[in-house]
Formats: structure tokens, C-alpha cells, sequence
């Protein structure tokens, strides 16, 4: 049987992990700015994505890409393709730079 290749067109989003309580999901907020129809002003918009998360390694403050997949459950249709930038963790000791 053949290998099924990865469809190329689906969409893609970059956005904040807003919480991680979920088991192997995550809750994401993607913001994207648009015009105002009258006074064309920028105005942002904010939308909340539910994405699985199989590893569970994504935390909160973490920016992160999900990508469209097939329904997973009843409100999770996108998926963790990669973590773009880890946030820093609450308590853990700061490297302190000394100052010449």
C-alpha cells in the first residue's frame, strides 16, 4: 500500500499557549490584526485554537506553530507542528551577567 504524502495546503497558524491543563492539549491564542471597514484603523483581532499536543511539552507563554489537521475531538481540529520559542520557567535560578 502506499505512504499517503502530506497535504501541502494546510493551514498554518503561530500563537501563544495560553494554558496546558488539558491532556495532550493545548489552548492557543493567535492574534492577526485587520482593517476597520469605515475608519481603517488597526484593529486586532484574537481567536483561541485548541491543538493536540501528543508529547505534552508545550507550557504556558510558549510561542508556538499548529498546523490544520483532520477533527480530533469535538472542538480540536489543529495540531503542535513545532515550538518556536520556549518561555522562560517561573522559579528557576537566572543566570546573573557581571557587569565590567
Amino acid at each position: 500500500m502506499e505512504e499517503r504524502e502530506r497535504a501541502p495546503h494546510r493551514k498554518v497558524r503561530i500563537g501563544i499557549v495560553v494554558s496546558d491543563k488539558m491532556d495532550k492539549t493545548v489552548v492557543v491564542r493567535v492574534e492577526r490584526t485587520s482593517k476597520h471597514p469605515l475608519y481603517g484603523k488597526p484593529v486586532l483581532r484574537v481567536k483561541k485554537y485548541m491543538a493536540h499536543d501528543e508529547a505534552n511539552e508545550c507550557r504556558p507563554g510558549d510561542r508556538i506553530q499548529i498546523e490544520e489537521t483532520r477533527p480530533l475531538s469535538k472542538r480540536k481540529r489543529w495540531k503542535v507542528s513545532q515550538i518556536i520559542e520556549r518561555a522562560p520557567v517561573l522559579g528557576a535560578p537566572v543566570e546573573e551577567v557581571e557587569s565590567e
